[in-house]
């Protein structure tokens, strides 16, 4: 009799297990992307800010694993449900190339590449969102439809950037007792709709950096937008070991979407005010332009 219930306890628990499995599983998202000899759509990065990646490897550029370390390819149906997924990292063997088996129809393809610590939640197209937790980073987007019919089809795709930066620098020494720098700010977002490439969410966002072994005076933020140009509001907080507040600071950004926004000033041996004056704008290569600020 012990035996035989032994048996029907083990039975029990592996029936739960076999269904937890089933729950969690998630048949539409894959790692990487093995080449399906029955794909009829083939997705191919070729480029960035139009610089293709068959010249990144000239002198003075860049391979694609260091423009962004990780890209995801999604497919939605034509009512916007998620269809499949791949996800990509730096180190996935033909990083840059999707294959996926679709049944005839249109659909939306969207291909994120970032540097995130993980992959965005990708399930709904019009909310693709990242977390504090797995940081915020350059962020590069396309969004095209695609139709499959009989014949296998095959994309190159090229990606823009969609997130706005503010990089904060210091122009005094970091005091002593200060081991890290906080940054919250709102009035961007941590998601965006991959149909518009603005933000989708009111986000609170917050950057930490330890700056007891690292005493680096650049620190960069980024955002989505809701609109091509608007503000958001930053606090700046320099904490303790202990978390303490020793220093804080309020400013109000004015940002750009895939511009850079320089804030530069004295943050420990300032006045205190948070007024800021626009001093000069440029523009480079990589983004559309930049926008330089004091305090």
């Amino acid at each position: 009799m012990k035996k035989n219930l032994y048996l029907c306890i083990l039975c029990t628990l592996l029936a739960l297990l076999s269904c937890e499995k089933a729950i969690i599983q998630d048949d539409s998202v894959v790692s990487g992307s093995p080449a399906d000899k029955d794909a009829n759509l083939t997705v191919t990065v070729f480029e960035i800010e139009k610089t293709p990646f068959g010249s990144l490897t000239r002198a003075g550029q860049q391979p694609i694993s260091a423009v962004c370390t990780r890209l995801n390819f999604a497919i939605y149906d034509e009512d916007g449900s998620r269809v499949k997924q791949v996800n990509q990292t730096k180190e996935t063997t033909n990083y840059g190339t999707a294959h996926f088996q679709l049944e005839p129809g249109d659909y939306t393809l969207v291909v994120v590449g970032h540097s995130s610590n993980g992959n965005p939640t990708m399930t709904n197209l019009k909310k693709i969102q990242f977390t504090n937790a797995q940081g915020y980073t350059e962020t590069f987007l396309c969004c095209a439809t695609v139709t499959i019919a009989e014949d296998p089809v095959e994309v190159q795709v090229s990606l823009d950037r969609i997130v706005s930066m503010c990089r904060f620098v210091l122009t005094d020494d970091i005091p002593s007792d200060v081991k890290k720098l906080q940054f919250y700010y709102t009035g961007g977002s941590g998601a965006f709709n991959a149909l518009t490439g603005f933000g989708s969410v009111n986000s609170k966002q917050t950057v930490t950096f330890d700056v007891s072994s690292n005493p680096q005076k650049q620190f960069d933020l980024y955002t989505f937008l809701h609109e091509a140009e608007s503000d958001i509001s930053l606090k700046v907080t320099a904490l303790d070991n202990d978390d303490n507040v020793l220093y804080e600071r309020d400013f109000d950004v004015p940002m750009q979407q895939n511009h850079i926004t320089w804030l530069t000033g004295a943050f420990f041996n300032g006045s205190g005010s948070s007024s800021i004056t626009i001093t000069g704008v440029t523009v480079n290569t990589d983004w559309a332009g930049e926008t330089h600020l004091t305090f």
